[in-house]
């Protein structure tokens, strides 16, 4: 059965590579790729194609990359084109991982299975845009994939599976990341294996227990020493790596890495111990002790290095 079914797979990132390449190998027909445009980036700021496209042009897979898929928007003949391809490929189903583009009705509607959708979070619990950095921000104890079947609403369709990752003390986005797209790229595998079967059982998302993650935007890089300790580590973590934690010092932004939760108290950004490796900073409750730093256009180094390479020192309060 898995060899008869066809997919159109639509992502962009890492993470939804991670599952193009999970059903790649599982043996399903993959005709068909949307991802975005290429962007400009690094330091020349040249065109890089998306990992999807890079893995796609890999292994011989058709790729579209329309700027919109809405028929009455701002690229209509894009649209319609991209519309007239996935007409002609037929696909069963489509699955969409961090694709970046809203599907209007008629994609949802064109798969003979719709459209499932790869969401890293236990819904109804973050939805939105950042569920790995909110998880980790809040505090969750866990998280997880859940496969859903898309509707038009923000990742508010019917659960076809769902699995719990739990979140380490030490995640960061970045490596909790990784674990989360190695489940997803399982996840869909099964979940397509089961439509396969005729084995889906979509059940609804609770009514109780909904929250939206937010993107995330580079002006919550700055940290707020009056915060708990406790609430700023978390965010040095779900921070990392995009967009970081600052603070500044003299003229310069510092990003802040790795910290831990210390018993001291103080003035809210007074530095309360600067010895050897060791920078202690107070914060709203408890403090912070700072384990690694980086100055502009500089590596991530651990603190004593920082501090041996602080020409005029610290002063009393960090801002």
């Amino acid at each position: 059965m898995k060899a008869g079914m066809k997919l159109v797979f639509a992502g962009t990132p890492e993470f939804a590579r991670e599952a193009l390449a999970a059903l790649h190998a599982a043996g399903f027909q993959i005709p068909l790729v949307l991802t975005q445009p290429d962007r400009p980036a690094g330091r020349g700021m040249k065109l890089q194609a998306s990992p999807v496209k890079q893995f796609a042009l890999e292994h011989g897979i058709q790729v579209a990359q329309p700027h919109s898929l809405k028929l009455d928007g701002k690229y209509p003949d894009e649209a319609a084109a991209a519309k007239a391809l996935l007409e002609s490929v037929g696909a069963d189903v489509m699955v969409v991982a961090a694709y970046g583009l809203i599907l209007p009705k008629w994609t949802l509607q064109l798969p003979r299975l719709g459209c499932l959708n790869i969401h890293a979070s236990l819904l109804p619990r973050w939805r939105g845009a950042a569920p790995i950095h909110r998880a980790i921000e809040a505090g969750d104890e866990a998280t997880g994939i859940t496969i859903m079947q898309m509707d038009e609403g923000l990742d508010t369709g019917d659960m076809l599976l769902i699995e719990r990752e739990p979140i380490r003390p030490d995640d960061t986005t970045a490596v909790l990341h990784d674990r989360l797209a190695t489940l997803g790229g399982r996840l869909i595998v099964e979940a397509l294996e089961l439509a396969a079967c005729g084995g889906f059982t979509p059940q609804p998302q609770p009514a109780e227990g909904i929250t939206y993650a937010h993107k995330i935007e580079k002006a919550e890089a700055a940290i707020d020493w009056r915060q708990p300790a406790a609430e700023i580590e978390r965010r040095v973590r779900a921070f990392d790596p995009f967009p970081g934690s600052t603070f500044t010092l003299g003229s310069d932004t510092i990003k802040l890495w790795r910290t831990s939760v210390v018993q001291a108290s103080g003035t809210p950004g007074e530095v309360l111990h600067v010895q050897g490796d060791t920078l202690v900073v107070a914060c709203g409750e408890q403090a912070l002790a700072l384990h690694t730093l980086q100055r502009p256009g500089g590596k991530r180094v651990p603190t004593k290095d920082f501090l041996q390479n602080a020409p005029t020192g610290l002063p009393p309060h960090l801002a």
